[in-house]
């Protein structure tokens, strides 16, 4: 190699690391919400409502999305909707899994 070509790899190789790893943010653009001292009411996480689905004794609440889970939470619900809502998420869980030729068996 010589020189010049050194030099340029040199350049090519500082904007690079310039453009990937360049000015790093401060503490003012890291926080992007404002702080106003008072608990926000957020919803509840996935993980919050699994544990309340299995303390109320409902079957596979795993295989069982969010907003499902919310549907099932609610008050008011009936055990057949209920059912409902988990023999659905189980068929759909169960389409994942195994060969090509399963999942035609499993979603009929």
């Amino acid at each position: 190699m010589t020189a010049e070509q050194k030099k340029k790899d040199k350049e090519f190789l500082h904007k690079l690391h310039a453009k990937h790893y360049g000015k790093k943010k401060s503490e003012a653009q890291k926080t992007k919400a404002p702080v106003t001292g008072e608990p926000s009411a957020k919803e509840p996480t996935r993980n919050e409502l699994m544990l309340l689905a299995k303390d109320r004794g409902i079957k596979n609440f795993r295989v069982i999305n969010k907003e499902e889970l919310v549907d099932i939470l609610k008050e008011g619900t009936t055990q057949e909707r209920i059912n409902e809502i988990v023999s659905g998420a189980v068929t759909r869980w169960k389409a994942g899994w195994g060969k090509g030729k399963n999942k035609k068996d499993v979603q009929a």
